[in-house]
């Protein structure tokens, strides 16, 4: 079923059309392999909210604050912030700023203990533009790891390398610059030796990658899509507000050519991942993209953000390229579907959780609703997957624990004094969840 309603917002940069004929093959990148890092970024070591089989060996399903039960630790935090604890080499990783954005910090917590190692100050911003909305925060997104580097990411703020031995700065940018309008959102991710960053602000859009050993930018490739949105006078409506995404991406081969596929408003697109060109794209209806790509069999899943977000499949071939939105699209489910917490694909099935608390289950193969029913709450954090289990943290401090399966079936569900936006993570057995005031370590 090819897209529908959707009007001609998109202009696609020059390609060639030669095509090599060869048979299709998609996989999923995976961005990291060291034994010793469980969780390097926002979306887990595979960016998919899934947690590694030896990490989710003894993973609690079950706990309580009022009485303790598998609370192992618990630590206040200073200032604001909605990114997901990363955790490698014993330690957590985490960002905040003040309510104001003046002021952006680093966190480095012993994983094991909740120790404070490291409170930094990274950076300053005398005169940060107001965020706009009462969700997001200066430091929303994630660290990404390495053995050897932590990489720090405030947007337009700075982006900088650390030594995880010491948090010392190896290097730093703050000459990226977008208006984030309504604030940053997009974590980075790695590929081999470039750092990936995406900006969706009001008056720039684009996606680049930076070389991790220098900071020095690689590629920059800005979005080419027409939004649409000018008004009688020429000037994008609501200063821009319609260009704005949030989304971070995910690295899928095709064909032995990893391309970065990024959502952003009114369009997707997908980038050679050591070139930054553009390879295809496909337009959509709505603007505030949140959540990252996921992959199945040979079909990109795709959440398009914003309250009428549409969830759809897009096919990926050799002949996957420009302006695919009436060709390539095999399914498109258009109500229904989560808003900001990314859609967690397991086997052949979809899980979603809308911002009302509605949890669906869609079959990745036909789009079709299999089941849904009503969890609660207010969702923004991503669900993740562990043991057969999915984890839905609420804004209210309730943490959702169900069966992954063709139906709704609650196994537990657990309270804590905090809410939280921020993702969860796992490591080695153990929950991370960064609420409001406090860093969690759930486990047994």
């Amino acid at each position: 079923m090819l897209a529908t309603s959707i009007s001609n917002r998109f202009r696609f940069a020059s390609w060639s059309t030669l095509l090599v004929l060869l048979p299709a093959v998609l996989l999923p990148t995976v961005a990291i392999a060291d034994d010793d890092i469980s969780w390097p970024f926002r979306g887990g070591p595979t960016l998919n909210g899934h947690v590694a089989a030896t990490d989710a060996v003894g993973l609690p399903s079950e706990f309580d604050e009022a009485s303790g039960t598998n609370i192992k630790w618990k630590v206040k935090l200073e200032g604001f912030g909605h990114s997901t604890a990363i955790i490698g080499g014993g330690k957590a990783w985490l960002t905040s700023a003040t309510e104001d954005g003046k002021q952006q910090f680093i966190y480095c917590l012993d994983a094991e203990s909740g120790k404070v190692l490291h409170h930094k100050l990274l950076f300053e911003n005398a005169e940060p533009e107001p965020l706009n909305n009462n969700i997001n925060t200066y430091a929303s997104p994630s660290c990404a790891l390495e053995a050897d580097a932590v990489y720090v990411h405030f947007g337009s703020y700075g982006t900088a390398k650390l030594n995880p031995e010491t948090a010392d700065v190896v290097w730093e940018r703050k000459d990226i610059q977008c208006r984030h309008f309504r604030g940053p959102g997009s974590s980075p991710i790695i590929f081999k030796d470039l750092l990936i960053l995406t900006f969706d602000g009001i008056d720039a859009q684009f996606v680049m990658a930076l070389d991790k050993h220098s900071g020095k930018t690689v590629w920059r490739t800005d979005r080419s899509t027409d939004y649409g949105d000018l008004d009688e006078d020429g000037k994008p409506k609501r200063e821009g507000d319609l260009r704005k995404a949030y989304s971070t991406p995910s690295l899928v081969e095709v064909n032995g050519r990893t391309q970065v596929v990024s959502v952003g408003s009114r369009a997707g697109f997908a980038y050679d991942a050591l070139t930054g060109k553009e390879i295809w794209g496909i337009r959509h209806d709505d603007f505030n993209a949140a959540a990252p790509p996921s992959f199945y069999k040979n079909f990109a899943i795709l959440n398009t953000g914003s309250r009428g977000a549409n969830l759809m499949a897009v096919e990926l071939n050799e002949t996957t390229k420009g302006d695919v939105t009436e060709s390539h699209v095999k399914w498109n489910r258009d109500k229904a579907n989560s808003r900001l917490a990314a859609p967690l694909l397991v086997e052949n099935r979809i899980y979603m959780i809308t911002d009302t608390g509605v949890a669906n289950c869609v079959d990745a193969e036909t789009g079709d609703e299999v089941w849904k029913d009503r969890v609660g709450g207010t969702h923004v954090a991503s669900p993740i997957f562990a043991n057969g289990l999915i984890y839905f943290c609420s804004e209210e401090g309730d943490v959702t624990v169900i069966e992954a399966g063709d139906e709704f079936k609650v196994i537990t569900k657990n309270h804590i004094a905090d809410g939280m936006r921020a993702s969860p993570s796992a490591a080695h057995g153990r929950l991370y969840l960064r609420t409001f005031g406090h860093l969690y370590c759930i486990g047994q």
